[in-house]
This record gives C-alpha cells, structure tokens and sequence, in this order.
C-alpha cells in the first residue's frame, strides 16, 4: 500500500499522466505493477544468488588437475 501523496506530487503526476496520454489512475496503476515487477525481479536475484554453488563433477577436476604444471 503507497502513502497518501500531497497535493504537489498529485500535480506532478498528473502531468506525467498526461505528457503520456493516460488518465492519473490508469498512470498510478500502470507505475505500481511496474514496482512490483521490479520488487519480484530483485527478489528472484537474491534467491538465485543464495543457492549454494554445486561442486565441479569428477571429469571437471580431474581435468582441472591434469591442466596444472607440475
């Protein structure tokens, strides 16, 4: 749930709207989906970036072991 906007903020919002050609509501509507997009989108990145990284296979270290000077 968003705060209550002051008067100014309503203004100018209401400008934006129409430089875009939208009414107030359909551009305040249209902006929270977009924040929300952007809330899921953030929260996707976190949970990928949790998952713990997987161990290399046999082949890959044992390649990564014949790859090294002796």
């Amino acid at each position: 749930m968003t705060k209550p906007m002051t008067e100014g903020q309503k203004a100018y919002e209401a400008k934006r709207a129409a430089k875009a050609g939208m009414s107030l509501d359909k551009w305040l509507t249209q902006k929270d989906r977009e924040r929300e997009a952007e809330e899921r989108a953030r929260a996707r990145e976190a949970a990928k970036a949790a998952t713990p990284v997987k161990k290399p296979g046999f082949f890959s270290r044992l390649i990564a072991k014949a790859e090294k000077p002796l």
